[in-house]
């Protein structure tokens, strides 16, 4: 388990969608909206473990057609919310603040990016694995247990980065007298790129 801990921190260090789809959304809406973010995230992680112990996860690893359905699938939400942010306009104010946003509505998104990420898919089915132990708990419970782990983790990591976020965004927009109309177009190109990314990902 420390092993596996230590391994999981390491990965947190290389920038992923799920920091950049929190940053965007803590700037977009704040620190809390940001957290919901980073719980959305975590509940998609959760999901995936539970389908790689009971091997659905497989199907998209055997299947090439199932992979590219949701990853196409992934792909045009990605670039659907990346569009959306770009043409919404937001009301010039006197003071720039950080946009009102839907709670629930961020969680659904970051939950369903998550899902429809068949690369998280099969990150789960290969990576939680190799830390089983053959002479320890049923391979169930130890595939549960690491990925019940990793949710925590990320849960934890996500808030630190969308507390983080928050403080550097409140200090820019205290020194701008700008729209704060920049912020929903970084989160909607930060959308659109992962969303091309996803797209470009091949089943090897």
């Amino acid at each position: 388990m420390m092993t596996f801990i230590l391994v999981v921190l390491l990965l947190f260090l290389i920038p992923g969608p799920a920091v950049l789809v929190t940053i965007s959304q803590t700037i977009k809406g704040g620190k809390k909206n940001g957290i919901i973010t980073g719980l959305g995230i975590a509940f998609g992680d959760l999901i995936h473990t539970f389908a790689a112990v009971l091997g659905l996860s497989a199907i998209l690893m055997t299947s090439a057609f199932a992979f590219e359905a949701v990853k196409y699938i992934g792909a045009a939400y990605l670039i659907y919310l990346g569009i959306s942010a770009l043409i919404n306009k937001t009301k010039k104010v006197a003071k720039p603040t950080v946009e009102k946003v839907n709670p629930n509505l961020s969680f659904r998104q970051a939950l369903l990016i998550e899902l429809l990420n068949p690369k998280t898919a099969l990150f789960f089915l290969a990576f939680l694995p190799q830390f089983v132990r053959s002479d320890s708990y049923p391979v169930t419970f130890q595939l549960l247990m690491l990925g019940l782990t990793f949710v925590l983790m990320s849960i934890i990591y996500t808030s630190f980065i969308a507390f983080l976020t928050s403080i550097i965004g409140e200090k820019l927009l205290a020194k701008t007298k700008q729209s704060s109309n920049w912020i929903g177009k970084v989160a909607g190109i930060v959308y659109i790129g992962l969303g091309l990314k996803l797209a470009f990902q091949t089943h090897e």
